[in-house]
């Protein structure tokens, strides 16, 4: 093969780990905040993605073309229902089972209370979703169109090389939302809040700092960001209802290589998962498409479980 073919391969690895960039860095916001691996994350953003679907184009596996607002209207009951989704996860499983002030009194098995409670989730979810669409994939349309920007959906650079315009762009919306959401957390007074709870609950609890809104809020940034991952990445493939649990796993992956609690690290570990991924299929075969970041998962919790780098954010 080329060099042609391997800058879209390069690119294509880009696009998917900007996306789960975004993933991890709602992972690695919980986690960093109040101690808690949201086990159900990657299931919240595909779950998100077919209650866009249901709302809008019903149960029919096909893919129906949106007009303009029903496009604007299904990016924002995902992205809307990713927050939801997370929210109900914080409220139902993880606070009552986490040890914060004005949390109510921590009982025993707690701990295991919210590992348990998150699976459960997770799995709740794509039971729920299972039921409510039996098909083996379903297709997702593109709400923004991005292969109409440019003429046969190409970018044609020196040399020969064509590149997917969606590619492009996904990459520059998904790191350009993580940095911002990065850098809005770092220096926001919700982001001191996040701190703050982080290093001392107590202490954040007698300067008026409520660790259950703070903990809430994080979940929701979180879905928001999941949301969005969900609509990057599902258009133009079939996605099935048990696609969340991988999804999940390679977060976990991105935010262990980036070091769990630091959002910039999350941003680069997807950015290097997905070449990972994607240069384990060139160079391997398409077989390896879920097996090369599980199998990275596997090697970082053996090497370092708590990832490359410190937190930071």
């Amino acid at each position: 093969m080329g060099s042609g073919v391997l800058v879209q391969v390069v690119l294509g690895g880009l696009a998917n780990g900007a996306i789960l960039g975004l993933v991890a860095l709602g992972f690695s916001l919980v986690a960093g905040t109040v101690r808690v691996l949201h086990f159900a994350h990657g299931d919240i953003a595909v779950a998100a993605v077919f209650v866009g679907v249901l709302a809008m184009i019903g149960r029919a596996p096909i893919a129906v073309a949106l007009a303009p607002l029903p496009s604007v209207v299904f990016v924002l009951l995902v992205v809307a229902a990713g927050a939801a989704l997370s929210a109900l996860v914080a409220l139902f499983v993880v606070l009552p089972n986490l040890a914060i002030p004005g949390g109510g009194r921590r009982r025993a098995g707690d701990a295991f209370g919210w590992i348990a409670g998150g699976l459960g989730a997770g799995l709740l979810l794509r039971e729920v979703l299972g039921l409510l669409l039996p098909e083996q994939g379903y297709a997702v349309p593109d709400p923004f169109r991005l292969e109409r920007l440019v003429h046969g959906g190409l970018v044609n650079l020196p040399g020969g090389v064509t590149l997917p315009i969606r590619a492009v762009i996904v990459v520059v919306i998904g790191l350009g939302v993580g940095l911002i959401a990065e850098r809005s957390l770092v220096r926001s007074r919700f982001g001191s809040s996040l701190r703050a709870v982080a290093d001392d609950p107590e202490g954040a609890a007698l300067c008026g700092v409520s660790a259950r809104r703070v903990v809430m809020w994080a979940f929701v940034v979180a879905g928001l960001l999941a949301g969005l991952a969900g609509v990057l990445a599902a258009p133009g493939r079939a996605i099935s209802v048990d696609d969340g649990a991988v999804l999940g796993l390679e977060a976990v992956a991105a935010a262990l290589l980036g070091g769990v609690g630091s959002l910039r690290g999350a941003l680069v570990g997807g950015l290097v998962v997905g070449l990972v991924q994607a240069l384990a299929v060139y160079a391997l075969g398409a077989g390896l498409y879920d097996v090369a970041p599980l199998a990275l998962l596997v090697v970082l919790l053996a090497v370092r479980p708590p990832g490359i780098r410190a937190r930071t954010a």
